[in-house]
C-alpha cells in the first residue's frame, strides 16, 4: 500500500500490527507508545518528514480513548492530574510544534534530540526502580480524590495516601509539552515517568490522566500541524491520515487490552519494561548521528 504524504511503500498489515505491539507493552505505564512508535517509522520504513510528528499525534487520537475508557470504568483516574496535564502541556505543544518545523527539519538532527529526550526518561526511571527496592504491588484498587485546589492535588490508592503541588505539576507539564511537541508525542507520555520518579505517585493511577493529557494534547497538535502546512509548501508537514488511521486502529485495541491487563503486573515489571526500551532506542539514536558524523 502506497502512502503518498510519508512518501513510503508498505503492506497495511504492519502499521496497525506494530501498533497494537507497541500500545500493549507502554498503555500500562500510561504512555501511548508514540514515543516507539516514531524510530519505526523513521528506522524501518524511512518516513523522515517532519509530518511523521503530526501522524504520530494522530495515532493517539484514534487510539488513546479505549485505554483511557478502560481505566475511568476500572476506578484508576485522577481526573485533577489529567486536567493538570492538559493545561500544562497544551501551550506547550503548540511552541514545540512551530520548533520541530522551523529548527528540526532534519531527521539526523531530530534523532540526535530524540535520544536526548529518550535517555533522560529512562535515567530518571532507573533511579526510581533502584529506589523501589524489591516492591512488587499490583494495581487493585480504586482512586479516591481527597483534595484539589491551586495548592495541591491529594489522593489516596491502595490505602495510601498521596499528593503533589499543583504549580509543580502545571510548570513540568508546559515544560515537557515543548518537548512533547518537537517529538510528536503530545507531552504526556513524558509526564507519566516524572509523575511517578519525581512526585513518587503510583503508576496504576497515573496511568490513565497521563493517557487522557496526550489524547488531548494531541488533537490539538494534529489540528496545527494540518493548519500550518499551507504555510510550508516545500515541507511535508501534515500528517498522513491513512497511515495515522492504520497505525491508530491497531493501537486502540492494544490500549484497552493493556490497562485491562495492567493491574495484574508488578509496577517493577512495567517500568523495567519501558526503562529497557527506552535506553535501547535511545543508544541506537546516539550511536547513528556519530556514524554519520557531526
Amino acid at each position: 500500500m502506497m502512502f503518498s504524504t510519508a512518501g513510503i511503500e508498505v503492506a497495511w498489515w504492519v502499521p496497525p500490527l506494530t501498533a497494537f505491539a507497541i500500545s500493549l507493552g507502554t498503555s500500562m505505564g500510561g504512555v501511548s507508545g508514540a514515543f516507539l512508535l516514531l524510530p519505526f517509522q523513521m528506522s524501518v520504513l524511512g518516513y523522515v518528514h517532519p509530518s511523521v510528528s503530526a501522524t504520530n499525534q494522530l495515532f493517539n487520537v484514534v487510539a488513546i480513548p479505549s485505554g483511557v475508557w478502560r481505566y475511568a470504568k476500572e476506578g484508576r483516574m485522577v481526573w485533577p492530574l489529567t486536567w493538570a496535564v492538559v493545561l500544562g502541556t497544551l501551550p506547550g505543544v503548540f511552541l514545540g510544534a512551530m520548533l520541530r518545523v522551523a529548527y528540526l527539519p532534519d531527521p539526523r538532527r531530530f534523532k540526535l534530540f530524540a535520544a536526548l529526550v529518550l535517555a533522560y526518561i529512562g535515567a530518571r526511571m532507573v533511579r526510581d526502580l533502584w529506589r523501589g527496592g524489591g516492591k512488587k504491588d499490583t494495581g487493585h484498587g480504586v482512586v479516591e480524590v481527597e483534595a484539589w485546589n491551586w495548592r495541591q492535588v491529594a489522593f489516596t490508592f491502595q490505602g495510601r495516601r498521596y499528593q503533589a503541588p499543583v504549580w509543580g505539576i502545571f510548570v513540568l507539564c508546559l515544560v515537557v509539552g515543548v518537548v512533547g511537541g518537537v517529538y510528536g508525542i503530545g507531552g504526556g507520555a513524558i509526564v507519566a515517568p516524572f509523575f511517578v520518579s519525581i512526585f513518587g505517585l503510583p503508576v496504576y493511577a497515573v496511568a490513565g490522566a497521563a493517557l487522557m493529557g496526550t489524547c488531548v494534547t494531541s488533537v490539538a497538535g494534529v489540528i496545527f500541524y494540518q493548519a500550518i502546512a499551507p504555510w510550508y509548501p516545500h515541507l511535508s508537514v501534515a500528517p498522513d491520515w491513512k497511515l495515522g488511521l492504520l497505525f491508530g486502529l491497531g493501537g486502540m485495541a492494544g490500549m484497552y487490552l493493556g490497562a485491562r491487563c495492567q493491574r495484574f503486573v508488578p509496577s517493577r515489571v512495567i517500568k523495567a519494561g519501558l526503562v529497557l526500551v527506552l535506553l535501547s532506542t535511545a543508544a541506537k539514536y546516539v550511536m547513528e548521528f556519530v556514524g554519520k558524523g557531526m
